[in-house]
C-alpha cells in the first residue's frame, strides 16, 4: 500500500493525501479509486435510489463520534471500547447501551417491557407498593412462581428478600413492630404452638 504522498480521486479529480482513501488490497497501489468522501456520497445516493432511509450527514469533530442509536455527537470518553471496530469504539454510546441493557434485563428476567413496568408504576401512583413513600425502582417477583407482584423501592424489595418471601415471617415482623413479641407455647417436646 502507498504509505506517503497523495493520490488523485477518480470521482472529484482532486489530489488528496493517501489517508483520504480507504484500503483496497486488490488494486496495485492498495487504495480505493474514490476518496472516502466521494465513496460515502455515492453510497448515500444509491441507498436513496433504492428507497432506503439515509442518515443526514453530520460533521463530527476530532475526538468525538456519532451515536447510531440516539443520533448525538459525543466525546470518545462517552463510548465503550471495541477492539474489533475500525475506530476501536462501540457503535452506541454508554448511555444508549445502558438503557438497552436495562430493557433487555426486564424482558429476560421478568418478561416485562419498559412500558409494562411503567404501567405498573402508574397503577401504584408512582409510589412503592409497600412503604407508599419512596419511588419504585425494583421489580418484585415471587421466587417460586416467577410471577411479578409489583414495583418496590430498594429498601422494601430488600426487606422482602431478607424475610425470604415468607408471609408468616412478615406478619411476625409486623406484630413485633406493633409491640407484640412472638412467644410460642411448648405443647410437646419440640412442638410449639403459635399465639392466636
Amino acid at each position: 500500500m502507498n504509505s506517503g504522498g497523495s493520490e488523485k480521486c477518480s470521482a472529484c479529480q482532486e489530489m488528496l493525501p493517501v489517508s483520504a482513501f480507504a484500503a483496497n488490497r486488490s488494486r496495485p497501489d492498495g487504495l480505493q479509486t474514490n476518496c472516502r468522501e466521494c465513496a460515502a456520497e455515492y453510497y448515500r445516493r444509491r441507498q436513496e435510489a433504492r428507497g432506503k432511509a439515509v442518515r443526514a450527514r453530520v460533521d463530527v469533530p476530532d475526538g468525538h463520534k456519532l451515536c447510531l442509536k440516539c443520533g448525538e455527537v459525543k466525546p470518545w470518553s462517552e463510548w465503550h471500547r471495541n477492539a474489533t471496530a475500525s475506530d476501536g469504539l462501540s457503535t452506541r454510546c454508554k448511555a444508549c447501551r445502558a438503557a438497552e441493557g436495562r430493557a433487555n434485563h426486564l424482558k429476560r428476567s421478568y418478561g416485562l417491557t419498559e412500558a409494562g413496568r411503567d404501567a405498573m408504576v402508574a397503577a401504584q401512583y408512582g409510589l412503592c407498593a409497600i412503604c407508599l413513600a419512596a419511588p419504585p425502582a425494583h421489580v418484585d417477583h415471587c421466587h417460586k412462581t416467577g410471577r411479578v407482584r409489583g414495583v418496590l423501592c430498594f429498601n422494601c424489595n430488600s426487606a422482602i428478600g431478607k424475610l425470604r418471601d415468607d408471609p408468616e415471617a412478615a406478619r411476625r415482623a409486623a406484630a413485633y413492630l406493633e409491640g407484640t413479641l412472638w412467644k410460642p407455647t411448648l405443647v410437646a417436646p419440640g412442638v410449639y404452638q403459635l399465639p392466636s
